[in-house]
């Protein structure tokens, strides 16, 4: 019996080559007149969907597979003698192989097209006809990607036809790929309507940018996907040399780029397990990595560092001097990346632009997801409450704003201790304040005497304030709210160190 493949695809990569391998195995070729207009130039020739349908396509190609002639073809049962005499009882033929790719929504949003673009950018017929030849793939394989259409020909070579693995391999690949198409097209409705936070329904989808060697261990699997947006962000950085990232590698870098998006002035951070190790802001690129790398230089070795400035030859040269594991900047120069091409095993990343995704935070649970809208934070000094009787000082104030932005990049509990601009103790991730408060300080050493701190909850007794107070620190900033804060201002007092209430928690866990 002779195959039939319909063709009907937006992406002609390989497109010829394909139809002309499954003419010589035999197979009929139909295609939309798009395709079929590509396929003509290529000197291959197909029949028109509108010899099966006896219609031409509509309102503007709209409509043209929504017919009964293509989507019986597709879904009738050749194991059912029923659905094969209504066939031929109206004239219709099997369709056993559908070649489809969808409109390019996500390409046609992420080049900032108009709304009218992107709404005929949304595909009707190709997600009916994949989705059908998914549900009938007992008999019909379904081709969503270029990447499959060596599997099919090398199938129609050794057999003569798709065999049933192929076919529910592709199902599955192909109801996943309408899923992450359709879920990209509603967040693009969604942003557009400025619609609530937290939908009754969310689905999450997007393509595998990258198969990653394996999870935070080695016996996990891991990969990395883009969701819907324009492309933008980590998942989409470019990666000028170095081996793969790993798994832990793109968490480290995705923090360090994270936390110094903050700041406007040039700002450096070293990240190590996801905590700043070291962060500073300084004149230049240059400058604020000197000072950061300077904020805890032991722990700097085989940490990951982010810039929000040009990555230049100053800045590469200095960052030579060190192992690290990976640099993500917006911009690498090529002098600079001709400085650090010398270090073969350093990951070079650029991202020149932040994501356009949905502004959610997601986690996984067991059996679900947890999902919050994304923390920002606020450094208006009009909105935070100066709880002490002495207030800080203006020069306080500014290194205090600065703390309490890096603090909540910091894994609870946190406590951050900054002096001229630099991170010099962070206690991160401690089951309790007073010993996050211990650890800071002792990393900060000497630095520590007239330096600010921060803290991203409140004291829940005065023993953390205590601690940084008696160790020189002489202005604090956390949310306040806690029923021990007159104790803990009684302390502050006492020591005469300045305390603000911001008013706002930054746990991270």
């Amino acid at each position: 019996m002779t195959l039939r493949a319909l063709l009907g695809v937006s992406d002609k990569t390989g497109l010829a080559a394909f139809a002309r391998s499954l003419q010589q195995h035999g197979v009929e070729l139909v295609a939309t007149d798009g395709t079929r207009r590509a396929l003509a130039a290529e000197g291959v020739e197909a029949r028109a969907v509108s010899d099966l349908t006896g219609f031409p396509e509509m309102l503007d190609g709209r409509v043209k597979t929504l017919h009964p002639a293509i989507h019986a073809g597709i879904l009738a049962r050749r194991d059912d003698p029923d659905h094969m005499r209504q066939l031929e009882e109206h004239g219709f033929v099997p369709i056993d192989i559908v070649a489809v790719s969808l409109y390019p929504f996500r390409e046609t949003v992420a080049r900032g097209a108009a709304r009218d673009e992107v709404i005929e950018n949304i595909d009707i017929g190709g997600p009916t006809m994949i989705r059908a030849a998914a549900k009938n793939a007992g008999s019909v394989a379904v081709v969503t990607s270029p990447a499959q259409y060596g599997a099919v020909i090398a199938d129609l070579a050794s057999t003569g036809s798709i065999s049933e693995a192929t076919r529910r391999r592709f199902a599955a690949e192909a109801l996943a790929h309408t899923a992450a198409y359709d879920t990209a097209v509603a967040a693009y409705l969604r942003e557009e309507l400025h619609a609530e936070a937290m939908p009754d329904e969310l689905t999450i989808g997007g393509p595998r940018r990258h198969e990653l060697r394996y999870g935070e261990n080695p016996h996990q699997r891991g990969a990395v996907y883009a969701i819907p947006g324009a492309p933008g962000g980590m998942a989409h950085a470019v990666q000028a040399q170095g081996p793969a990232l790993s798994f832990t590698n793109w968490l480290d870098v995705d923090s360090a780029r994270r936390l110094v998006l903050d700041f406007d002035e040039p700002a450096a951070a070293i990240i190590k397990h996801t905590n700043p190790c070291g962060f500073a802001v300084g004149s230049d690129a240059l400058d604020a990595y000197v000072r950061a790398y300077e904020c805890d230089p032991r722990s700097a070795f085989g940490g990951i560092v982010a810039l929000n400035r040009p990555l230049d030859a100053g800045a590469a040269a200095e960052i030579a001097k060190t192992f690290l594991e990976a640099v993500v900047a917006p911009e690498v120069t090529p002098e600079a990346a001709a400085i650090l091409s010398r270090k073969e095993r350093l990951r070079v990343l650029q991202v020149d632009r932040p994501s356009g995704a949905a502004d959610l935070d997601v986690r996984s649970i067991d059996g679900g997801l947890l999902v919050q809208t994304a923390d920002r934070v606020v450094v208006d000094r009009s909105t935070m409450q100066v709880m002490t009787r002495r207030p800080p000082t203006e020069e306080e104030w500014e290194q205090l704003l600065l703390a309490w932005r890096v603090c909540r990049h910091v894994k609870s509990n946190a406590v951050v201790v900054v002096r001229d601009g630099m991170a010099v103790g962070v206690g991160a991730g401690q089951m309790s304040r007073v010993e996050a408060a211990e650890i800071a300080v002792r990393r900060a050493g000497d630095r520590v005497r007239d330096a600010v701190a921060a803290s991203d909850a409140f004291f829940p007794m005065p023993d953390g304030l205590e601690t940084l107070a008696a160790a020189g620190v002489r202005a604090v900033i956390q949310p306040g709210g806690s029923k021990k804060d007159a104790d803990v201002v009684a302390v502050a007092d006492q020591h005469g160190v300045a305390m603000v209430a911001a008013g706002e928690r930054h746990f991270r866990h």
